[in-house]
């Protein structure tokens, strides 16, 4: 066998992983499921029970007594209380000081009416109370009785008449008979015994059956704006003034 000759360090070699190349199904990504654990495991196989540690249990309270945070008086004896001597101290009593007034207090030149003989004096005060809520009526209450009409009292009035107005019963327009009067008969149509005369009738306008729908009148086309059957619409542009291929007239100043 004649030796191959190969370019560089590259040799046949078994791929260090699964490649594509190498599957014809949709690739390594299904995984068979497990046979061992509890989650994720195959159907197809029996299961055996699975246990779990259970962490350590939750302290209900660190301590069920009540502690020292109760204060129990030491007075108090298994027994009852203790009657020992106690002491208390006291604050000073308040007396009640009675204030007696003074030379200032006085006010002699007030007192000339009372000891001297003084003319009567009278002032004007203010409305009291009990006259706001009496209920006597006064003058304005009464009402005297009228003197004119048939109203009047302790006098004779005249006779007085009234307009009254026109009684249906027993009047002129009173039907006694309950018979039809020449208005409650109605006119008999003529047409009935005789020959019925042409009528004629003002209809409305016919119109001629068609189709109603708007149609788009010349305004609204825009056959420059047309692409079906041209490669493009018309593009109009200003083109240069002159050519590009003309040669400039050069005017030799010197």
């Amino acid at each position: 066998m004649a030796e191959e000759v190969w370019v560089g360090t590259w040799r046949p070699h078994r791929p260090r992983g699964p490649i594509m190349a190498l599957y014809s199904s949709p690739g390594p990504k299904y995984l068979i499921p497990p046979t061992t654990g509890f989650a994720k495991h195959t159907p197809t196989k029996l299961r055996a029970p699975a246990y779990s540690f259970r962490g350590a249990p939750m302290l209900l309270a660190e301590n069920c007594s009540p502690g020292p945070r109760y204060s129990v008086n030491p007075k108090i004896l298994r027994t009852g209380r203790d009657p020992g001597p106690a002491f208390s101290i006291l604050g000073r009593y308040h007396t009640k000081t009675v204030l007696t007034p003074g030379p200032g207090d006085y006010f002699p030149e007030k007192s000339t009416k009372y000891v001297f003989d003084s003319a009567p004096s009278h002032s004007i005060s203010a409305r009291t109370k009990t006259f706001r809520v009496d209920s006597t009526p006064g003058p304005a209450a009464y009402m005297l009785p009228v003197v004119m009409g048939p109203h009047a009292v302790g006098k004779v009035s005249q006779p007085s008449f009234s307009i009254k107005g026109r009684s249906k019963l027993g009047g002129f327009s009173d039907d006694l008979h309950k018979t039809p009067g020449p208005a409650a008969y109605h006119q008999s149509n003529m047409q009935v015994t005789k020959l019925r005369a042409p009528q004629y009738t003002i209809a409305a306008r016919v119109e001629p059956p068609g189709d109603k729908t708007l149609k788009p009148g010349p305004g609204a086309h825009s056959p420059e704006k047309v692409t079906l059957t041209k490669p493009c619409a018309p593009i109009v542009t200003f083109g240069i003034k002159h050519s590009d291929y003309m040669t400039p007239l050069i005017v030799d100043l010197e």
